[in-house]
């Protein structure tokens, strides 16, 4: 792995930053909030003032139009004033909740546990409590914070996913324009093997010989088609899928190992599905590699197909050391790897092939220590 220390401070700076923009940002509202706050509660002292000059004018006959307008001007604190008995002299509660005393009750708890009552007192008297809310700016103000930080993670969300797809969209055209150019290159020594392999027939030698070579070069003309697809969309057309299963399985079974004991076996004699049989037979032979690779070399590999309903399942099972369940899905992420020398592109191509081409699901049926089972699912075309 390639190490950038200039690429890891730059990180590091980005994200302090980010921190100390933030830790800004909610220390300067929660300023605001407690100032705000502050001024609410002046404003509502000012009120209770004014009613003890209401209480004092029903006596003194004496009152002045100052009182009446800071008395009238409070419309957006919510406040509910009580005498000593506990009755209810006044609120700006919304008329429709104004009888209803559980609902009064209520919202006198709330108001209490917000801001501290405020007890209008005549010569060392309680006459009136005064229990005041938040107002709607000041609720708004409490989960602006929250809000921001909800936009802010929200837009670095969308930032983040942007370029990640925009990477791998980089990273699958190099891929592609990787397998495009090996499957040129490959395609001139090809030809020039076709050229020899007519030669050495006309030469009397063994046909058997020729027969075994020729089918390498049908091989490696098929590993070139496979590589010049990638990266464009492959054509579906109907195959039976017994048949292309099998074959891809027997020319493994042929090139192996005589330590693997290969099995196949199908409940159904022929099926017709949509296929591109060279991708189809690349991600048979993917799975059948990494079965041999899990036992190391030696022990059963076992493939059956099976028909549900509209889908037709292909299994293959193996007898090798098993994948951990918590890697049954990460296992088909690209440079994931159980092997010391592994790409980890395997089983991505299979499901690449299987999902996006054939529009099929690919998963990890069952693994332990005695095994393990790929189950491949395609639709019928019947």
């Amino acid at each position: 792995m390639n190490f950038n220390p200039k690429k890891k401070a730059s990180n590091i700076i980005l994200l302090v930053s980010a921190f100390i923009i933030v830790s800004l940002i909610l220390w300067n509202t929660n300023s605001f909030f407690k100032k705000f706050k502050e001024e609410e509660r002046l404003k509502m002292e000012i009120w209770a003032t004014a009613q003890l000059e209401l209480i004092q004018f029903s006596v003194d006959q004496e009152m002045g139009n100052l009182t009446l307008k800071v008395m009238g001007n409070n419309t957006s604190t919510p406040m509910i004033l009580v005498n000593e008995e506990g009755t209810i002299k006044t609120h700006n509660i919304p008329t429709e909740k104004a009888s209803d005393s559980i609902y009064i009750q209520k919202k006198i708890r709330q108001f209490a546990s917000e801001n501290e009552p405020i007890h209008i007192i005549q010569e060392g008297e309680l006459l009136e409590t005064l229990y005041y809310g938040n107002s709607e700016v000041l609720n708004k103000l409490r989960y602006y914070p929250l809000a921001l930080l909800l936009i802010i993670f929200l837009f670095g969300a969308v930032i983040f996913f942007f370029f990640r797809i925009n990477k791998a969209s980089e990273q699958n055209k190099l891929w592609a324009g990787m397998a495009k150019e090996t499957a040129h290159q490959i395609g001139t020594p090809l030809t020039s093997l076709l050229g020899w392999n007519e030669l050495l027939k006309s030469e009397n030698i063994n046909q058997d010989i020729t027969k075994e070579i020729e089918k390498d070069i049908t091989r490696l003309q098929t590993i070139t088609e496979r590589f010049s697809k990638i990266g464009s969309i492959p054509e579906l057309d109907e195959y039976d899928i017994v048949a292309e299963t099998e074959k891809a399985f027997q020319y493994l079974k042929r090139r192996s190992s005589k330590l693997v004991n290969f099995s196949f076996s199908s409940d159904i004699e022929q099926l017709p599905v949509l296929l591109n049989p060279p991708l189809f037979n690349w991600s048979i032979e993917n799975l059948v590699k990494n079965g041999i690779d899990a036992m190391k070399g030696k022990g059963s590999i076992a493939i059956q197909i099976e028909k549900k309903g509209q889908n037709v399942n292909i299994l293959v099972s193996d007898t090798g050391r098993g994948i951990p369940k918590s890697d049954f899905q990460s296992i088909f992420n690209p440079g994931v790897t159980t092997k010391q020398r592994g790409w980890g592109l395997g089983l991505s191509l299979v499901k690449r092939i299987v999902e996006e081409y054939h529009k099929g699901k690919i998963k990890v049926l069952s693994s332990s220590k005695e095994g393990t089972i790929m189950q491949i699912s395609l639709k019928a075309n019947s």
